[in-house]
């Protein structure tokens, strides 16, 4: 009999060595400053808008620096969806069901798009600020 999961532990240990040093990454760069070195996002580099991304790597510094305003400036969407949205996953995961339905992505699209546009919006306040080279 077979599982339907199995035990990969070199996949798991790489995976966690890699999100550690990328948060280490992270956490000691500040991606604030000028040099911070990360590719820039194709979306803004298109459009000029910001991303429903954009700010998330700033973000993730903060949070690693306790400062939750700041986090909450660079990206409140992906500060609040992203862990409301590994927990749905996860429970769904632990019942056996399909992860993503059609309906769930549907969702998930129009929220992002509405976040790109709000956020873009003239005079909206939660924009983050982007270190100029």
């Amino acid at each position: 009999m077979t599982s339907r999961h199995v035990a990969r532990p070199g996949v798991a240990l790489g995976t966690g060595a890699l999100l550690i040093g990328g948060l280490a990454y992270v956490g000691l760069a500040d991606p604030h400053r000028p040099g911070f070195l990360f590719p820039a996002c194709p979306f803004r580099a298109l459009t000029g808008w910001d991303c429903p991304g954009c700010g998330g790597i700033r973000m993730t510094h903060d949070l690693l620096h306790g400062d939750v305003a700041a986090a909450v400036t660079d990206n409140a969407f992906v500060l609040v969806g992203a862990p409301l949205l590994a927990l749905w996953l996860v429970t769904r995961w632990r019942r056996g069901r399909p992860l993503m339905p059609v309906p769930a992505m549907v969702i998930i699209g129009v929220a992002a798009i509405a976040w790109t546009v709000l956020r873009n919006w003239p005079g909206f306040p939660l924009v983050p600020t982007f270190a100029e080279g």
